[in-house]
């Protein structure tokens, strides 16, 4: 079963200084159709203005994953940790029993960002923050691994993270073709950040995205230059 997503059919909210589609609901945005999909809860498609960005505030028990398309973000955390992720880089955090955290466009243009929320396997975990540069080179016609909890990601390579769950990235050449198989009991949201394709035959632009379940396969196929985020999760 695949359940395409356009863009335009997502919630939002317009602050000014924040631009914000949900893919689930959040914040302002209801929809009981889309409270999550399997233990992906959240994912925003933000847009942050030059000089502006999220205030300290808290959470908990959620594995909070930011990957950035354009731009940069500057975090810090009440555990001392500061840090800037660049586009095409990926950020995480635990938050387990507790952190408050900033989130700022410090970059003199608009900073564009995918924010993922994973419910975690574990309840009360220590938190935790990091940050690392995955090279797109190393993402070609593939997906990679930025951020895991299966057995194996953290010794490819991935972000730890409470969840027995990935977030992956790919970038696809104009017909360049990408399979994923899916085991049984795991379900994949797929979003393309850049650029147009077709998932399992059903077309996606860009920004649109594709809920998988019931699926063995996926077969992606990149209409023009495409770079793609999937999380796979137990559905």
């Amino acid at each position: 079963m695949i359940d395409i997503r356009p863009f335009k059919s997502l919630g939002g909210a317009d602050f000014g200084w924040l631009k914000a589609r949900h893919h689930f609901s959040f914040g302002h945005y209801r929809d009981p159709a889309r409270m999550g999909w399997g233990k992906l809860r959240v994912w925003n498609d933000d847009e942050i203005a030059a000089g502006t960005g999220f205030d300290p505030h808290p959470h908990r028990d959620m594995e909070i994953i930011t990957y950035v398309r354009e731009g940069a973000i500057t975090h810090r955390d009440n555990m001392g940790n500061e840090g800037r992720t660049e586009a095409g880089d990926v950020q995480i955090m635990s938050a387990g029993t507790g952190v408050v955290h900033s989130e700022y466009n410090l970059e003199p243009s608009t900073t564009k960002i995918f924010q993922i929320w994973i419910m975690p396997d574990v309840q009360g975990a220590k938190p935790n923050w990091g940050a690392k540069a995955f090279p797109k080179a190393g993402r070609e016609a593939r997906f990679e691994v930025l951020a895991g909890g299966r057995p194996g990601d953290a010794e490819a390579g991935a972000l730890p993270i409470n969840a027995n769950a990935a977030v992956m990235a790919a970038t696809l050449s104009k017909g360049q073709e990408l399979r994923h198989s899916l085991a049984p009991g795991r379900a994949a949201y797929l979003v393309s950040a850049k650029g147009s394709a077709t998932v399992n035959g059903h077309p996606i632009n860009e920004r649109d995205a594709a809920a998988v379940a019931e699926e063995r396969e996926i077969v992606v196929v990149a209409d023009d230059e495409a770079e793609l985020v999937m999380v796979e999760v137990a559905a």
